[in-house]
């Protein structure tokens, strides 16, 4: 993969990750921030204290639009992550399944892989 200027099908296809995990997020935020009976009830499940449903939602929120602006995708990108770590973290101690975040916090990453050309200097996958 060229490490100067993603093609155009490359470009393409980590918007489209980008727009379709936006979204995702956003939806969860939005429901934690006004406390939809479905995220209290699964906040709740694990462990969460209604209360503490809002602000989870606003984090999640603030770290989802800095990913959505291009000039800091990489920085919310890093905060979604840490969102998502805490995800598992929380799912692992309760044995519940933690497969979703963990493949959620690869498709953002690979979503500014493929349109960041600086990323892929960083972590070139090609032979040297």
């Amino acid at each position: 993969m060229n490490t100067k200027n993603p093609s155009k099908s490359a470009n393409i296809t980590g918007w489209v990750i980008t727009i379709l995990c936006v979204l995702f997020l956003l939806v969860d935020a939005v429901m934690k921030i006004v406390k939809a009976a479905a995220s209290v009830q699964g906040s709740a499940q694990l462990g969460w204290p209604e209360t503490q449903v809002q602000g989870i939602g606003i984090v999640l929120l603030l770290a989802t639009i800095l990913y959505a602006i291009p000039r800091t995708a990489v920085l919310g990108a890093v905060f979604v992550s840490c969102y998502l770590g805490g995800a598992v973290a929380v799912m692992s101690r309760l044995n519940a399944p933690y497969y979703f975040p963990i493949v959620f916090g690869i498709l953002i990453w690979v979503s500014l892989f493929l349109r960041i050309p600086a990323l892929r200097m960083l972590f070139p996958l090609n032979k040297a």
